[in-house]
């Protein structure tokens, strides 16, 4: 069996790349690797945020981690996409907290530990100078992953 890593956010390009993914998983019998990725700083403010509202509303959140908020959902926005294509793809939801510009490192040694053969990413139109000042984290990953990459361009 296949198995395809995808880098998404709850963007309507995201959206279209996780349905790419899915056709890809369903024609192939792969399985998706989706990763749930968050910085530590926003990873940060989410476990704030949900002590802050468990103090003031007195409830308790079954979940009461930014982590496995975020995996959650990544599992929700992947079930919600792929339900159109096939609801038995198999999907496993990988957390990554790393700051943006260590993605690509976080994206290729998950995609090595997992052993994915496809990468599904999305990427920035820039120009070659933009590329060179700002890094393209699509680019990083194209000419680093072992396998197939697909890349939705923004």
């Amino acid at each position: 069996m296949q198995r395809a890593l995808v880098v998404i956010d709850d963007t309507e390009a995201h959206r279209r790349l996780l349905t790419e993914a899915g056709e890809f998983a369903q024609n192939g019998n792969a399985e998706l690797v989706v990763l749930a990725w968050t910085t530590p700083e926003a990873a940060e403010e989410g476990n704030d945020a949900i002590e802050w509202v468990e103090r003031m509303e007195g409830t308790k959140f079954e979940e009461t981690d930014a982590t496995a908020m975020t995996c959650r959902f990544a599992e929700e926005f992947s079930k919600d996409v792929l339900s159109g294509i096939d609801p038995d793809i198999d999907v496993r939801v990988e957390p990554i907290i790393t700051e943006e510009g260590d993605l690509h490192d976080e994206i290729l040694s998950t995609a090595e530990r997992l052993a994915c053969d496809h990468a599904f990413l999305v990427g920035q139109k820039r120009s070659p100078t933009g590329k060179a000042i700002f890094g393209d984290l699509a680019q990083r990953v194209l000419l680093n992953f072992d396998g197939p990459v697909t890349v939705l361009m923004e």
